[in-house]
């Protein structure tokens, strides 16, 4: 393989391999953006997957598997919501407490389908002459169509975020509720929405691990990308254009470890696998230092609104 071609497969692979992340990454921004931290996105991810993976292996059909994926997410989004939104419960312990119960939900709904391969997968749909740009097309046009999907989602998000008045208003409940409920908007009934919407979206990032990236399922096969997912909104600064970039970053990563092992360096494959977290880590470092330790979060964001306190 010449050295081209590795870099260009390299780059596909880290697409593929950022997808899961990417979904995960913009769920949770959407949540933040509304002044809610959601550190359940691990949880919601394993549910995703493992309801996306059985109702896909039932019916044959794994859109209606990408449709359960995104309910079930949802679901598990709403308990949050209910809890950090109705009862303004601590947000931190709330998203802990659904990534336990994600983790051993997903565990036990899913013993008995180890091993079953998904009758129809996401497969790789080439988007026709543009496959035949040079490095780009195979890079980025040669893909499954949750792939594609993803950037049109980026592209959607960030155009809703910046350019539209209920994006406006989606701002404003992260950064100044009180101030959003004095112009009319219903901030319980808006945290409630983008909380579900995000969790849906953390389900898709779920599903397309157990039914595109690896089709099978195995327990706790997110590995760790729920984390990262989270992490990678800080490092995005909450933006969907850094998000996709950063999730590609980190499925680079990824990608180059599984090609290290697989071209026979002699690295030891825990150090592989850990890789991608301890880029996390340099990453938020990195963030931070340019941040000077401010980071420009939502400013409401984790503080529970209480309308008699405005």
């Amino acid at each position: 393989m010449s050295d081209s071609t590795l870099v260009i497969s390299i780059l596909a692979a880290a697409i593929t391999a950022g997808t899961p992340i990417l979904y995960a990454a913009l769920g949770e921004l959407l949540t933040e953006r509304a002044g809610i931290l959601n550190l359940g996105v691990e949880g919601i991810m394993l549910i995703g997957a493992v309801s996306g993976f059985i109702i896909a292996v039932v019916t044959g059909n794994s859109w209606f598997g990408l449709a359960a994926a995104m309910f079930a997410g949802g679901a598990i989004a709403l308990i949050h919501a209910v809890l950090t939104v109705t009862l303004r419960a601590n947000q931190v312990v709330s998203g802990l407490a659904l990534t336990l119960f994600g983790t051993g939900l997903s565990g036990y709904l899913g013993k008995s389908y180890i091993g079953i391969p998904v009758p129809s997968p996401f497969t790789i749909q080439p988007l026709g002459f543009l496959t035949d740009i040079p490095v780009l097309g195979p890079v980025l046009f040669r893909h499954d169509i949750l792939v594609y999907a993803s950037y049109g989602l980026v592209v959607f998000l960030w155009l809703f975020l910046y350019r539209t008045r209920p994006g406006l208003f989606l701002r404003a409940l992260g950064e100044n509720p009180a101030a959003a409920d004095s112009l009319g908007s219903n901030v319980f009934a808006l945290r409630y929405l983008y909380i579900v919407l995000g969790g849906m979206l953390c389900g898709v990032g779920g599903a397309y691990l157990s039914l595109a990236y690896a089709p099978s399922w195995l327990e706790n096969m997110t590995a760790g990308r729920g984390w990262i997912a989270v992490a990678l909104v800080i490092f995005a600064l909450w933006n969907p254009w850094r998000a996709l970039v950063g999730s590609y970053l980190f499925g680079g990563i990824d990608a180059l470890g599984f090609h290290l092992q697989v071209s026979g360096v002699t690295v030891s494959p825990f150090f592989l696998n850990m890789l991608p977290y301890l880029f996390t880590i340099l990453v938020l470092v990195f963030v931070m230092i340019r941040q000077h330790g401010r980071l420009t979060a939502p400013g409401a964001l984790g503080l529970p609104y209480d309308r008699e306190e405005r």
